[in-house]
């Protein structure tokens, strides 16, 4: 019994596929380590092969020539290069939704909480309390909204604005890096600034009040009305997460259509 077997099939999943996985691997929120390895590949090649219609129709290159090359620099060449633009592209949507953690951290530092910082299993490395809380919302809100959906398409959507072959423009992903960069800290701000703004106005009246009355002992009472104030407005700002979390996957999907031009 003989099978035939379709080298241009197989090139085209196996380039896909090393794309959809070197992006799961970084992209939030597949990144994280509760994701076994053996299940983002799973992921990836499940993902690739549903979208080879739009993954083939797309292409530049020549169906099966990389396989049937004397050599396997050619086909190592390709794997390298579709596993490059995975990870440049799953680090641009990390780099949108980090703008939530970075946040919370910021919350952390003006609220007085950033001693009490704890092993983070998920990042695998020391978070502090509202950096791993909003983090771990920002996570759950992707999966509960399908913001998750929404990521995948858009890097589906990646092969038809940079077909398999194609190499990316690294001066556009730089700008685009820049652009995720800015937009981190300035999402960062509008999520924790008001807070921020309120912490520094506590801190302010009480440098005041000590000046009016060093008797009081202002400063003694201002970590426990820091944290009084951080836990009461912080749960004001976090319930605004939920439109933050649309917005920034909106962002996400945008600089990933826009990383393959």
């Amino acid at each position: 019994m003989e099978m035939a077997l379709d080298l241009a099939f197989v090139e085209t999943l196996m380039l896909a596929g090393v794309r959809l996985v070197a992006f799961l691997v970084v992209s939030p929120p597949f990144n994280v380590q509760q994701f076994p390895g053996s299940v983002k590949v799973a992921m990836g090649l499940g993902i690739a092969l549903a979208a080879m219609p739009r993954v083939t129709a797309a292409t530049d290159q020549t169906p099966g020539a990389l396989l049937t090359s004397s050599g396997p620099g050619p086909l190592l060449s390709a794997l390298v290069l579709q596993a490059f633009i995975g990870l440049a592209l799953g680090f641009l949507v990390r780099l949108v939704f980090a703008a939530v953690q970075t946040a919370g951290s910021f919350i952390d530092v003006f609220g007085g909480f950033q001693m009490a910082s704890a092993y983070d299993p998920m990042e695998g490395q020391q978070s502090t309390v509202f950096s791993k809380f909003y983090a771990t919302t920002a996570l759950a809100l992707l999966f509960a909204s399908d913001g998750y959906q929404l990521v995948i398409a858009g890097i589906v959507r990646s092969f038809e604005v940079l077909p398999l072959g194609v190499a990316p423009s690294l001066a556009a992903m730089a700008d685009l890096m820049t652009h995720g960069l800015s937009q981190l800290m300035v999402a960062a701000l509008q999520i924790a600034g008001p807070l921020i703004v309120v912490l520094f106005l506590a801190d302010v009246g009480l440098g005041l009040l000590t000046r009016v009355a060093p008797a009081l002992n202002a400063f003694a009472l201002g970590f426990p009305l820091k944290i009084l104030l951080t836990l009461t407005l912080g749960s004001v700002a976090f319930l605004a997460l939920p439109h933050v979390i649309s917005s920034l996957t909106e962002q996400a999907v945008g600089l990933i259509v826009g990383g393959g031009r």
